[in-house]
């Protein structure tokens, strides 16, 4: 085994250090939200997907050096959720655990987090993903029935109290706020992210037909993996209940281009063409992955999926955070001398149809491609073959907080699967960022 990974900085210069190596990965299914708090939380399902690969391993929970976890929205009972989760999991009460929080990359950006920490010595066994249970998102009290609350609190006497509930204005104090509404919406521009992905397809002039065609072959490719038992590295769940979720279950074998074409604009009902067809579904889910360093694989003689190689994140207009994914992945990729052909495998989430389709095309795009990388002709025309595979968020979900670890966690499967090499996964996070992920097989 190599005893060091080269990855050159945006400099080009080349920095020399400890390799990263993904040993394993497992995840919960991916349910989606049906308008009531579903039967897991964001703790329950991680810890789900973190028993199973703990108990895989060749050592004690205890031998895990940190414990980092993405997530968004966690319950009120799990804040600092990665703390919470290493507990839960018998990593025991010196593996410190903690939170990330990057939009629909937290996952990703948990895996980063892990990367580096043992690239600099500091861990060798990190348990590193995303966990989200979207259907738990609070509805709040808007802050004049909090100031009623505050003022009810205050009243000491019987008279006091009386008068704090004559100024009760049932329409105006009683008006909900919905988190999951506010958090899925831009605090600057206000636009929420479907209105970004209808920018999105105004600017690129993309149909409702292709956005729909997307949508149903998405579709349809997790229907075929799931035949096929590509999902191998989801796990069942079981609730207090009894039930148990064993697959994801947000896809819909009746889907035509036909039912999705009878669906409304949802984010511009007037004259969009965005809908809850072909965009990505509310869902809850947890994507839990082991990173090692070579210490590590030596010493307790891992099995390794795959390295990471490098990662890339990048910034630009919320308005278009859709086209995250090119202004990371194509940066990545230059700093490696490669392009998108030279890519076995990618996984680029499903945020929306039109999302995805408008990265494709802006990568086609001699202008943008000018103008954003001072390039002279535009990257290059993806071979879409290669794209999500088996399918993406669009059928199988979004849960924010785990989609970036489970898009990299499924492009190592793939890559073994297909004995391939070299595989990026790419996302787009809400606020207008990227993310990107070049790993490698051995």
């Amino acid at each position: 085994m190599n005893q060091s990974t080269t990855i050159p900085t945006r400099k080009n210069s080349v920095v020399n250090h400890k390799p990263v190596y993904i040993v394993s990965g497992v995840r919960t299914p991916f349910l989606k939200a049906r308008g009531v708090p579903g039967p897991f939380s964001a703790g329950d399902l991680a810890v789900t997907a973190g028993r199973v690969l703990l108990a895989q391993q060749p050592f004690a929970p205890t031998n895990i050096d940190e414990v980092v976890m993405g997530c968004i929205i966690p319950g009120v009972d799990e804040a600092n959720i990665g703390r919470i989760i290493g507990l839960r999991l018998g990593c025991g009460q010196s593996t410190p655990g903690w939170t990330v929080q990057r939009n629909c990359a937290s996952g990703m950006q948990a895996l980063d987090s892990a990367f580096k920490d043992i690239t600099l010595g500091r861990a060798n066994l990190v348990l590193a993903g995303g966990a989200e249970a979207m259907s738990h998102a609070p509805v709040l009290y808007n802050n004049k029935m909090v100031n009623w609350f505050a003022g009810l609190q205050k009243a000491r006497s019987f008279g006091a109290k009386m008068g704090s509930l004559t100024k009760l204005s049932i329409p105006a104090l009683f008006s909900p706020v919905v988190a999951l509404l506010h958090g899925l919406s831009d605090p600057l521009s206000g636009w929420s992210m479907g209105q970004t992905a209808e920018e999105l397809a105004y600017r690129f002039h993309i149909s409702r037909e292709e956005m729909d065609q997307f949508a149903y072959q998405s579709h349809q490719k997790v229907l075929q993996a799931q035949k096929e038992n590509h999902f191998e590295e989801v796990t069942a769940t079981y609730a207090k209940d009894g039930k148990f979720f064993v697959k994801d279950d947000g896809v819909r074998a009746d889907t035509t281009m036909e039912s999705l074409a009878k669906l409304n604009p949802f984010f511009d009902r007037k004259f969009g063409r965005v809908t809850a067809g072909n965009s990505s579904q509310v869902t809850d889910g947890a994507a839990v992955l082991l990173l090692a360093s070579e210490d590590a694989v030596e010493k307790y003689k891992l099995p390794v999926l795959a390295k990471i190689v490098d990662v890339q994140w990048a910034a630009l207009d919320p308005d278009v955070m859709g086209l995250g994914p090119v202004m990371a992945a194509t940066p990545l990729l230059q700093r490696h001398g490669l392009g998108l052909n030279d890519i076995d495998y990618w996984e680029i989430n499903e945020a929306f149809a039109a999302q995805v389709i408008a990265c494709l095309r802006a990568w086609q795009c001699e202008t943008f491609c000018k103008t954003h990388f001072g390039l002279e002709k535009p990257f290059g025309k993806l071979d879409e073959n290669k794209l999500n595979v088996d399918g993406g968020a669009v059928a199988l979900g979004h849960p924010v907080g785990a989609s970036g670890a489970r898009i990299v966690m499924h492009l190592v499967n793939v890559l073994k699967r297909h004995r391939a090499k070299r595989g990026v996964a790419t996302i787009c996070i809400g606020g207008g960022q990227g993310g990107a992920m070049l790993v490698e097989t051995l």
